[in-house]
């Protein structure tokens, strides 16, 4: 049995999320309800969103949570945690609710994006596990996107396993490519897992195995008529990769009545050679034959090739896609927002030096407000017990222009949190990643301005403030100041 097989994923945790939770099973606060946070600062690639996802992984990890008698055993032998303690964490279930956006939301910076309310042992202990799977998964599925729009149109597979940081990151990459708009991927264990379709044709190392270039191509296409697709680089693209292709589609898949699908093209100067390779097919008449490329691809490339007139119908993009090499750091992070106290929740607050660490305090609501003709422009922090009417005006404060009165107008919102979570039991219908792929599609579509979706200098999505939030925010920082 391979190793990963015998894993229990409630292990993958900081040492001090142990530490804690035993400090607090000691005193006696294990019981105590807290709230934390899960937020962003910063869009990858100084975008202008990001999207959410790896919430159904989340979901699975939690359902999962518990500890084994060799972890017991192992944390025994850390001679770090006493006998109460273990026998506590070995009858552990997560008993706490968790609210969050429904994956592939589009998200800003500074908004909780997922909130765990539960007894502080609980809080503390899937801290790890929610922030790898968001970090992870919202990067690729952002960084996806963005290829995705670069491509205007034209397909994008993943074809990045072998440059991932691991099997995994490799798998759920492919989740998350599939998420942000990718059509595919290279990788069969993501196929299967998670029914994304995969596709694939052949290495350099086939065309290298045959004596000859146009061998190489006969085999391939007698073995699969209906779906050939010939890498042409092997040797010399235009001297001798397109004639053979071209040759095996007039004698090897024409007697079958099959036609040659497609060629790809993975080094050399990948403009200039599509360029002539769409000339060549069509002149033989394979005016149905598709150029996809490959090779270091990311979004600027991509739009570079494209600019230059490069006829390419689809790409297929590795290493830059599933590495998000160009921003290659997510940054959310896990913050205690409440503590639940006297029969209600008292905000907490982070202080910093750096201006962007502060945090937004407390148990709140997260609204996204919509124009007449249904464009997000704004969302909106309010304080969980407030209730607002958006069938008027509505005050709202710009945490960046406070003294400015300022009011949405024939407006509408949805709150976007939804519970998934309560009492440690799943109350969320998870969708289908088709589902989750055509929700991404349609805000952008339909609720993003393009402005936010452009690479250079997108708009800033704005997160304002009820007056009664910002002003309860205002009043912590100012008794910060005090103590």
């Amino acid at each position: 049995m391979y190793q990963q097989d015998e894993r229990n994923l409630t292990m993958v945790m900081d040492l001090y999320e142990l530490t804690m939770a035993n400090g607090y099973f000691n005193d006696e606060d294990a019981g105590a309800r807290v709230a934390f946070d899960v937020f962003y600062r910063k869009n990858p690639d100084n975008g202008g969103f990001a999207i959410f996802a790896g919430l159904d992984q989340i979901i699975e990890y939690i359902e999962n949570l518990h500890f084994d008698e060799d972890d017991i055993a192992y944390f025994r032998g850390l001679n770090l945690f006493n006998e109460d303690f273990l026998n506590y964490l070995a009858n552990f279930h997560f008993s706490g609710d968790v609210y969050a956006f429904p994956e592939g939301t589009i998200m800003y910076p500074n908004e909780p994006v997922l909130t765990v309310v539960a007894p502080l042992l609980d809080a503390q202990l899937i801290e790890t596990a929610v922030l790898l799977q968001i970090n992870h998964q919202s990067l690729i599925a952002t960084k996806t996107r963005r290829i995705v729009k670069a491509a205007d149109g034209r397909s994008v597979s993943d074809f990045g396993a072998r440059r991932a940081h691991n099997m995994d990151a490799a798998v759920y990459g492919a989740r998350a490519a599939y998420i942000g708009g990718a059509v595919g991927s290279a990788t069969v264990l993501a196929g299967k897992m998670f029914g994304i379709p995969v596709s694939g044709t052949m290495a350099h190392s086939w065309v290298m195995f045959y004596k000859d270039e146009f061998e190489a191509f006969k085999h391939y296409a007698e073995n699969y008529p209906d779906a050939t697709v010939l890498l042409v680089d092997t040797y010399d693209v235009l001297g001798s990769g397109i004639p053979n292709a071209i040759r095996c589609a007039k004698e090897v898949l024409e007697p079958m009545e099959k036609r040659l699908n497609g060629v790809r093209l993975d080094s050399g100067d990948l403009a200039y050679l599509s360029k002539q390779v769409r000339k060549m097919l069509d002149a033989a008449g394979l005016t149905d034959c598709k150029v996809i490329v490959s090779n270091s691809l990311d979004e600027y490339t991509i739009s570079s090739i494209i600019s230059q007139g490069g006829c390419i119908d689809g790409f297929g993009v590795g290493e830059r896609l599933i590495t998000a090499k160009s921003d290659p750091v997510f940054g959310a992070v896990y913050k205690i927002a409440a503590v639940y106290e006297n029969g209600q929740f008292a905000p907490r607050i982070k202080i910093s030096e750096n201006v962007e660490k502060i945090t937004n305090p407390g148990l709140k609501k997260v609204y996204r407000v919509y124009d007449a003709e249904g464009k997000a422009i704004a969302d909106l922090l309010a304080k969980a017990d407030e209730s607002i009417d958006f069938g008027g005006p509505v005050r709202y404060v710009d945490p960046n222009k406070p003294w400015k009165n300022r009011n949405f107008t024939n407006c509408t919102a949805k709150e976007l949190q939804v519970p998934i979570f309560i009492d440690g039991k799943c109350v969320y219908e998870r969708p289908a990643l088709n589902a989750i792929r055509d929700y991404v599609q349609k805000q952008l579509d339909t609720e993003i301005w393009e402005e936010e979706q452009r690479f250079e200098n997108p708009h800033s999505h704005y997160l304002d403030m009820t007056p009664d939030y910002y002003e309860m925010k205002m009043s912590l920082l100012y008794l910060s100041r005090q103590e």
